[in-house]
Order: C-alpha cells, then sequence, then structure tokens
C-alpha cells in the first residue's frame, strides 16, 4: 500500500475548556463535536468533528483545551504544543472566546519532511512520539513539537503528524461540515509558500498580507462559513 500524499489534517481551535469549546461549535458551526480524548503527554484533551471532503478528504477539526486535572508528562521545561502556555494567547482566548490558531499537516515520513524545513532554515522542534487511548484502541503518532511550543510564522506554518495505523477520521461520523479551502496570509509568504511546498502542500494558497490570517473555508448546515484565526 502506497503512502498517502502530504495533506491538510486538522484545524486546530484553541478552547479555555472543553465545555465552552463544544459551545462554540454548536453555535458557529451548527454541529456538537464528537469525543475526543486525553493527551497524557502534554495535559491536553480534545474533541473532534470529522470535515473531510473533496477537496480535503482525510480532515478534522479539533477543540484543545488543557485539561487542568492533568499534570503533563512532558519535561517541565518544556511547553505544551501551538502554544497552549503562551499568555498572550491564552487571554485572547479569554477574551474573544475560542478560535482558530493553527492548522496541522499530514505526511507519509515526519522525519523526511522535518528535514526539508530544516533545510531551508525553519525548526519545527523535536519529533515526538504521542497517544490517546480511544474505544478502538491505542491511538499513535508522531509530531513535531519545539521545547518553546511555539507554532512558528504566528501559526501559519504547520505542525507536521505522521499517524500510525488508524486516524481519527476512520472512525469520526460525518458531521454535516466540510473543509471547502485552507489559505493562509503572511508578511513573509515567500518563505511560508517555499515551505508549504517543499512539504508538498500545494492545494493550501498562500497570499502576502501586512496581517497575519489563516482562512478556513467551510460548508455546514447552516451554509457556507469562513472561520478566521
Amino acid at each position: 500500500m502506497s503512502s498517502p500524499a502530504p495533506c491538510v489534517d486538522h484545524l486546530v481551535v484553541l478552547a479555555a475548556d472543553l465545555a465552552s469549546g463544544a459551545a462554540w461549535c454548536e453555535r458557529t458551526l451548527g454541529v456538537a463535536p464528537a469525543a475526543g480524548g486525553e493527551h497524557p503527554l502534554m495535559g491536553t484533551h480534545n474533541r473532534l468533528m470529522n470535515i473531510s471532503g473533496p477537496a480535503h478528504p482525510r480532515a478534522y477539526l479539533e477543540v484543545i483545551a488543557i485539561n487542568s486535572g492533568a499534570t503533563p508528562t512532558i519535561s517541565t521545561s518544556d511547553r505544551r504544543w501551538f502554544d497552549m502556555d503562551s499568555e498572550t494567547l491564552q487571554a485572547q482566548v479569554a477574551l474573544h472566546g475560542p478560535q482558530l490558531i493553527h492548522w496541522v499537516a499530514a505526511v507519509p515520513d515526519a522525519a523526511a519532511a522535518h528535514m526539508r524545513l530544516a533545510a531551508q532554515g525553519l525548526e519545527r522542534g523535536n519529533l515526538l512520539v504521542a497517544s490517546r487511548a480511544t474505544p478502538q484502541g491505542l491511538l499513535q503518532w508522531r509530531i513535531t513539537v519545539r521545547p518553546d511550543g511555539q507554532r512558528l510564522m504566528d501559526g501559519c506554518l504547520p505542525t507536521l503528524i505522521e499517524w500510525g495505523d488508524h486516524h481519527p477520521c476512520d472512525t469520526l461520523p460525518a458531521s454535516g461540515v466540510t473543509l471547502q479551502a485552507l489559505a493562509l496570509q503572511h508578511p513573509n509568504a515567500a518563505v511560508l509558500g517555499a515551505a508549504c511546498q517543499a512539504l508538498g502542500l500545494g492545494k493550501v494558497a498562500v497570499q502576502s498580507a501586512p496581517q497575519v490570517r489563516i482562512t478556513a473555508t467551510l460548508t455546514t448546515p447552516h451554509g457556507p462559513l469562513t472561520l478566521l484565526s
């Protein structure tokens, strides 16, 4: 069996807690997210929504929050993925509610993709092994995480993930929400665009703009919707 091509894996929506994140999904997308699970490595937990469609056939939306009842197993000197320990980002979420902050790209060989970014001067971080328990068994993956937790390029440069034998979309029910397109705007679009091309992510549009923005175009039960970071 051939390895899957690089693709948009999931959108990351940060919430102060999962209850507010689920309420945001229902209010904004018209659908409640499915159950997710806990990430012992980072002391976080999530809820998920299948947003697969013809343009992005294996994509989902992740609502993620710090699990206040868990202690991360990462080194005490390291920080959680996706800038979740950033006081600035936490303040934005506290003020404006759950929001799109990042995206993750699935690659068939995370080590090779990591090297391609490093060759362009982009240090995506360490390649960690992570997992979470599911009713179907252990879900396992390798993921790039910097010790400082930074997303890089204001969240526009994707985190890289390489899945094991199973993917969340294998068991996530259809939601009625579909990702149509993902676009990135950044002042340093040349570097960002070259990185996406090096990763084989040509479907993701990259434009130069003074303001940083991740734009996800979706269809929902409420009609067309655009999510902006």
